[in-house]
């Protein structure tokens, strides 16, 4: 007997199989008239899979459930299926982003599109949640992207099928341009697989999500009609005076809980004011502008970081890594009141060092940013002692952008601010 493929057109868990079938020259059937919450409840169907979910593949050595392993199936039906990597490591890498796209791809999509669809209860602090996991992973993928076209090796491999058909549930239906433009190089990768002959085949044209779906909101239960009494009513007794109650005072919105920086002492520092002395300082920027700087400067108020990216060996493409920081900093914006940056791309030749000055207020790096920001992670964070002068001295060479920096060239330089 043929493969057969339960399902109905559309389910991208349904996609993982059509496709590494493709790949593979395997042919698999999917059922006609497919009716989910109907043909998935027949006593056939959950003979195959108890838990009534889809998609399922019927075998002639019986039924397969859950899309990866029926992905994993199909594509081991070819012998030495380059889907599974040329060798052990790519093998175990190809497992690896697999499992990254069920575990942590598949989850924030779906806790974030589901409940504005209604499927499950819908609560602001989870949507924040799920968006706060879904741009982590999305943060990882798109480092591990940078310089690939492809998540294992140099083709196609089962964790591109896996991971794409994942993405295209949240591109399609909830992850608009305006979120997706944080992470450049996920859009490319994911255009550049949907856009391949045997994902186009089984998926068709794709087309990104507009808008973000409103809040499904519960209809309001219809107001049961009252009783009509056959029998003849009692005698209506005289009118009591009537108790006019105080209306039920509408509960107040909640007033939006303040950054706990705010909450700090009062610093002798005007942010807006040291940006402004940066901003139009135009010439003698070392006895202006950064002189000004230490004028300025409340070590109580504020705190100086050094940064320098873990990853420098990576930095092998000089506009790679320019982008890396400019989508660093624009992921930053959220904290731009509390914060002054300088970014160094450092290097004539690859690999290029990426190496940063931070002015925070506080005395730690704030915690929303590191919460909010996945780039935190990537880099070394280190407080400026300013009692020492060399340190004192390298803030002030950072913010001057001084060429060579540390004995070598500046590729480039960008401000926060």
């Amino acid at each position: 007997m043929a493969l057969v493929l339960h399902s109905g057109p559309g389910n991208k868990n349904a996609f993982k199989a059509l496709i590494a079938a493709e790949y593979s020259g395997v042919k698999v059937e999917l059922t006609k008239n497919f009716e989910m919450g109907v043909s998935n409840k027949t006593p056939e169907f959950l003979k195959m899979n108890p838990l009534g979910k889809v998609p399922v593949l019927e075998t002639p050595d019986g039924a397969v459930f859950e899309s990866n392993a029926i992905a994993r199936y199909v594509a081991r039906l070819k012998d030495d299926n380059p889907l599974f990597g040329s060798s052990r490591i790519e093998q175990a890498h190809v497992e690896q982003w697999m499992d990254f796209a069920a575990t942590e791809v598949d989850p924030g999509v779906a806790w974030y599109l589901y409940p504005r669809r209604g499927y499950i209860p819908y609560a602001q602090t989870t949507e924040e949640t799920a968006i706060a996991s879904l741009k982590r992973a999305l943060g990882s993928l798109n480092t591990h992207l940078t310089s690939k076209t492809f998540l294992v090796g140099h083709s196609v491999t089962l964790a591109d099928i896996v991971l794409t058909c994942n993405l295209y549930h949240g591109f399609a239906n909830i992850l608009t341009k305006k979120f997706t433009s944080d992470f450049p190089h996920v859009e490319r990768y994911f255009w550049t697989m949907v856009n391949q002959p045997n994902f186009k085949k089984v998926m068709g044209d794709v087309k990104q999500a507009e808008s973000v779906p409103p809040v499904q909101k519960k209809a309001a239960p219809p107001k049961e009609a009252k009783a009509k009494d056959a029998k003849k009513e009692a005698p209506k007794e005289a009118p009591k005076p009537k108790v006019v109650e105080a209306p039920a005072e509408e509960e107040a919105p909640k007033p939006k809980p303040k950054n706990p920086l705010d909450l700090l002492p009062p610093s002798t520092m005007v942010l807006d004011d040291w940006k402004r002395l940066y901003s139009n300082t135009k010439t003698n920027f070392r006895e202006v502008a950064i002189k000004g700087f230490w004028d300025m400067y409340d070590p109580e108020g504020y705190s100086l970081w050094f940064c320098d990216y873990k990853y420098n060996e990576e930095n092998t493409v000089s506009f790679v890594t320019m982008n890396k920081v400019g989508g660093f900093l624009q992921r930053m914006d959220l904290c731009r009141k509390y914060a002054f940056g300088k970014m160094l791309v450092i290097g004539s030749e690859p690999p290029f060092k990426l190496k940063g000055l931070w002015l925070f207020r506080g005395q730690e790096v704030p915690k929303f940013v590191m919460d909010e920001v996945y780039d935190m992670e990537l880099y070394e964070w280190t407080k400026v002692d300013i009692t020492d002068e060399a340190q004192k001295e390298r803030v002030s060479a950072m913010i001057e952008d001084q060429e060579p920096f540390e004995g070598e060239a500046l590729l480039d330089a960008k401000c926060f601010k």
